[in-house]
């Protein structure tokens, strides 16, 4: 049996013109060169090798005429002069036509053998500190675009041969590079394989956003508002959760990873807990748990009471509205929130030299003359402030996003039912979290179901010393960490 791709030079060229066009695109190379006396056949894409590397490469097999060679065993006679470190073979037309368009160098030779020589070099970013995951010590590298520099990021702090990077192809017509990483003998085999099949069951063209698109094709979310995975850009994080017993997902083109099982308590978490002493971060921790709560109910709260001064003891009277307005106090709420959603929005979108311009012209000028002209109240516009800063202290943009939407959804129901509507909104919102078990994991695992001890940890920063489980939740074999 032959493993000949191609009967002969000519139909290679054939084929590759079939699939790339005759001059069609500028950046395919499809060159005549020789191996010393063996004439080849090599193709590549230009923008996606190491130009240096392959000159260097050409160069050592140039035609020698000093010597004279025999060809007889031009397979022999090839790979003892094509001596190329990443070099490998292959049998195959739709993986032979894959490996050109990852960025591999191949090489056809005379009687129709394959290779493939690795030479990619993909254009990208050096790592640098992610913006959303910033720390005040710590590493100042993140992940980039490239899934090769990324994995790489997760060796240098994980040097353990059980640390395993499974590639995968997907999608049609994208065959986005996909590693699914973990730790051998840590991670749950069930999830692994349910990840697995989920992976070969994608049937489309391509993966155009990444990992958002393969977070939604892998975990159904539909129009559930909460996130089901976490997303870092930070490989000391990712590191620490393959080390617990989480699986990774590297989506090719993404500087984002995604963790899988999470609860809502590891959207809350972040490095800055881990990069100071046990009592600090524990105070950290805390006051976060707080202000996201706060973030959530602050609005709402305040409203029942500015509506109900009754509820109010006389020290807190002061938390009332002391000037009146034609806007009803509801509606004046939610103009505010919305609006600073908009800001939000016009922020991301204003080129850099024009963002503190915007700012002073929201903040100060159109602020201060709703005010003045009686379409909000201070007191509205302090307290939508303050909210939003509170929302902005949540680690995960995904879920500080799902917060604002339960926050507009309990406003609602406060305006039209008062204080019931604000505790029935509370119970359906606790309802509905509880009822979710992404990857069979109890979303509000520990504290439904309950797990005293697991719920310390989670309110508490513990020291590293300390002999802690691996979390319930990633069913880990090995749940002593040694």
């Amino acid at each position: 049996m032959t493993n000949k791709l191609f009967n002969s030079l000519e139909e290679a060229e054939d084929f590759l013109i079939e699939q790339f066009g005759d001059g069609e695109s500028f950046d395919v190379g499809i060159k005549h060169l020789f191996v010393k006396d063996l004439p080849v056949l090599c193709a590549y894409i230009s923008g996606l090798v190491d130009g240096e590397a392959l000159t260097q490469l050409l160069s050592s097999m140039l035609p020698d005429e000093d010597i004279e060679i025999d060809v007889e065993d031009e397979k022999e006679y090839f790979e003892s002069y094509f001596n190329f470190h990443g070099r490998s073979e292959e049998t195959e037309r739709k993986a032979y036509l894959l490996s050109i368009l990852s960025g591999q160098v191949t090489f056809i030779t005379k009687s129709g053998y394959c290779y493939v020589a690795e030479l990619r070099n993909y254009p990208g970013r050096s790592p640098e500190e992610p913006d959303n995951e910033k720390v005040i010590r710590g590493s100042r590298d993140g992940f980039t675009e490239g899934i090769s520099q990324n994995t790489a990021l997760i060796r240098r702090r994980i040097r353990n041969s059980n640390l395993r990077f499974e590639l995968h192809k997907i999608s049609k017509i994208g065959q986005t590079d996909v590693a699914i990483a973990f730790m051998k003998d840590v991670a749950n085999e069930d999830m692994l394989e349910s990840l697995r099949q989920r992976l070969g069951q994608i049937n489309h063209d391509g993966l155009t956003m990444a990992d958002k698109s393969l977070e939604e094709w892998l975990f159904k979310q539909k129009f559930h508002p909460v996130p089901f995975v976490r997303y870092t850009e930070r490989p000391d994080i990712a590191a620490a959760h393959l080390l617990e017993g989480h699986i990774a997902i590297l989506v090719d083109t993404s500087p984002s990873v995604i963790l899988v099982p999470v609860t809502v308590f590891h959207l809350l978490q972040h490095a800055e807990e881990y990069r100071q002493a046990p009592t600090v971060g524990t105070f950290v921790r805390f006051m976060r748990y707080f202000g996201s709560v706060m973030g959530l109910l602050l609005l709402p709260l305040w409203y029942v009471f500015a509506t109900n001064e009754s509820l109010l003891p006389d020290a807190l009277s002061f938390l009332g509205t002391e000037e009146k307005s034609h806007v009803p106090l509801l509606l004046q709420i939610l103009i505010a929130d919305i609006g600073i959603e908009f800001l939000r929005m016009a922020a991301i979108h204003t080129p850099s030299p024009l963002s503190t311009a915007m700012g002073l012209v929201a903040g100060v000028i159109i602020g201060q003359i709703a005010i003045d002209v009686g379409l909000f109240s201070s007191e509205v516009v302090l307290y939508t402030a303050v909210a939003a800063i509170l929302i902005f202290i949540i680690p995960s943009y995904e879920l500080s996003i799902s917060i604002k939407i339960f926050r507009l959804l309990l406003l609602l129901m406060t305006g039209l039912w008062g204080v019931n509507g604000l505790f029935i909104g509370l119970f359906l919102l606790f309802t509905y979290l509880c009822s979710l078990r992404p990857m069979q994991a109890p979303y509000l695992w520990p504290l439904v179901p309950f797990f005293p001890t697991a719920m310390l940890r989670v309110i508490i920063r513990f020291p590293m010393t300390s002999d802690a489980l691996r979390p319930y939740v990633v069913a880990s074999k090995q749940r002593k960490r040694s």
